[in-house]
C-alpha cells in the first residue's frame, strides 16, 4: 500500500514539473523545474530497484545537462530592465 502511495505521489510530482517545465515563461524556473522532474524520475528508478541506473541519472542528467542548461541561461539572457530604464531616463 505505501509502495503505491509513494508511487503516486511521485508521478504526480513528476508530472506537474513537466508541465511547469513547458508552461514557465522564465527559463530559470524551467530549467530548475527540469531538474525537480530528473530527480523524480531518479526516484522511479530506485523504486524499481534500479539503483545504477538512478545514480546515473542523477550524475549525468542532474549533474551534467542540468548545469549545462543553467550556464546557458545565465550567458544568454539580456538585461532588459536596464536597458529599458536608460531609454525611458
Amino acid at each position: 500500500m505505501m509502495y503505491t502511495i509513494a508511487f503516486a505521489l511521485f508521478a504526480f510530482v513528476t508530472l506537474a514539473s513537466g508541465l511547469c517545465v513547458v508552461l514557465l515563461k522564465d527559463p530559470w524556473h524551467s530549467a530548475l523545474m527540469l531538474g525537480v522532474a530528473l530527480m523524480s524520475i531518479a526516484v522511479h528508478f530506485v523504486m524499481l530497484a534500479a539503483e545504477f541506473v538512478a545514480m546515473m541519472q542523477i550524475l549525468v542528467y542532474v549533474g551534467g545537462v542540468l548545469i549545462l542548461i543553467t550556464f546557458a541561461v545565465m550567458l544568454t539572457q539580456r538585461e532588459e530592465e536596464a536597458s529599458e530604464e536608460v531609454v525611458q531616463a
